[in-house]
């Protein structure tokens, strides 16, 4: 018999049916089960996001309403504090429970501490599960039993750990909310009050992400990893980064799938790539451990040899950046990349992130808003780990005397053009010879292309004279 008569199941990142720890047993323990989903208010200004992300978030949204709708229920749709929403839905359903997966960054923990603290206070309990990650925070731990700070022993650690297999969707849910629990309608960009996404997005919802995660492990992609990743022309890596970060895929599922892979693979170089990608789900679990131990990374350096260090960057240089208007071509393709797809590829955003950070000198701060407001897969604590990592302040990070040299990344990475050509449209005709070093006659590369904005060589030992100085005091 079930334990409760009616249970919410309050989504949030994880929109799926498939192998939802939360879901799952909410629809073990309970009769009939409400779905809700609780949209922000917050307007066009918010400095964390943009159209890109919310067009997403609007087409999985519709995409989990068909789905709910398919197996006999009904999303519920409301808007507001979530704690304040969640208490008035328990009383409309007169809900014995409350379900949810749990968020890491600081403002979903204290979410859940005032959900939980609703719960208590009405009667009911209130079920939280882990679901994003294969290991959360307080899992993986030095010997000590604190947190790692290096990624190489946490990644250790992390693969030797036992990991919790997948579970399949749901058999019911039950009956759908009556029609007196009122639903706003599945948002728009409008309810935002944020202009128009591009039309280069990946499409949302569950369907979608499967068939990405199909076509990345069957289609070569993952085996072929190791090898082709750092290549910014094409399709290289998995591509699943909004996936994971809106829960349309389960982590316990693509890595169970990539295991199988593996055991499958006919090669050693295969094996080897399938292997490269797993780290690199550490290395998403290794910032997500990061924030959750050290929250005020948002606000300040994680390293603290690194806080107070000035960041003399220019409006006009950040704007260039921001526009890829530099007249570094493999900068200028990277983020109008990002501009066009809400997507750059790996290597490219460590390339921006050093060029504005190294070469601009802007604060890491300015390149992490900016990356937020325009990803498609924003993750806070990918992204501030990957800003700072490039900046020389983080964990793990690169020391801030490496600085990488975008005439020399190209050369190695995009030798022939094709990725500069695709994003760069005033250089598609140009020889790719002359993408590979700064013009050396101060004519532009090309007409309508700008010179570069700075000398990278100079810029370089203007930022390390910087960090010296930093350093001294």
């Amino acid at each position: 018999m079930p334990q409760h008569k009616t249970a919410i199941h309050w989504f949030r990142r994880d929109l799926r049916l498939m192998d939802n720890t939360a879901l799952h047993h909410a629809a073990r323990d309970s009769a009939q089960v409400i779905p809700v989903y609780i949209l922000s208010g917050s307007s066009q200004n918010h400095g964390w996001t943009g159209p890109i992300r919310q067009q997403f978030l609007c087409d999985s949204l519709d995409s989990l309403s068909k789905n709910l709708e398919t197996a006999g229920s009904r999303l519920v749709l409301r808007c507001g504090q979530a704690d304040a929403e969640l208490e008035k839905l328990i009383h409309e359903t007169q809900a014995e429970a409350v379900y949810f997966n749990r968020d890491y960054d600081p403002y979903g923990r204290m979410m859940e501490k005032k959900v939980q603290e609703v719960c208590r206070r009405i009667g009911i309990p209130c079920h939280s599960f882990k679901d994003r990650v294969l290991h959360e925070p307080d899992e993986v731990l030095t010997g000590s039993g604190g947190p790692y700070r290096v990624y190489t022993p946490y990644s250790k650690n992390w693969l030797s750990l036992d990991k919790t297999a997948a579970e399949g969707k749901p058999a019911s849910l039950g009956p759908a909310a009556a029609a007196s629990v009122t639903s706003l309608p599945v948002p728009t960009l409008a309810h935002w009050k944020l202009p128009s996404a591009p039309d280069g997005i990946p499409a949302g919802g569950e369907k979608a992400a499967r068939q990405r995660m199909k076509s990345f492990i069957e289609n070569r992609t993952l085996h072929e990893y190791g090898e082709k990743r750092d290549i910014p022309a094409g399709t290289t890596t998995s591509r699943l980064g909004q996936d994971l970060r809106f829960g349309l895929i389960s982590i316990r599922e693509l890595h169970a799938r990539c295991l199988a892979a593996a055991t499958q693979a006919t090669t050693p170089a295969a094996r080897t790539s399938i292997e490269k990608y797993i780290k690199e789900l550490a290395w998403r679990e290794f910032y997500i451990g990061i924030l959750w131990h050290y929250p005020e990374v948002f606000e300040e350096e994680f390293n603290p040899d690194f806080r107070g260090l000035p960041w003399p960057g220019t409006d006009e240089g950040f704007h260039a950046w921001s526009q890829g208007r530099t007249g570094f071509p493999i900068v200028d393709a990277g983020m109008r990349q990002l501009l066009a797809t809400g997507f750059i590829h790996n290597r490219v955003r460590m390339i921006v992130s050093m060029f504005l950070t190294k070469d601009l000198h802007c604060d890491w701060r300015q390149g992490e808003s900016f990356f937020m407001q325009h990803l498609v897969d924003g993750e806070n604590a990918s992204n501030n780990g990957g800003w700072q990592w490039s900046a020389g302040t983080g964990a793990d990070a690169a020391p801030y005397f490496r600085i990488q040299n975008p005439w020399t990344q190209t050369k190695r990475y995009d030798p022939d053009g094709a990725y500069i050509r695709t994003w760069v449209s005033e250089l598609k005709n140009v020889p790719a010879e002359r993408l590979l070093d700064a013009p050396k006659d101060n004519r532009p590369i090309a007409p309508d292309y700008p010179l570069p904005c700075v000398d990278h060589s100079t810029e370089r030992d203007r930022t390390l004279a910087i960090f010296a100085k930093h350093r001294e005091k």
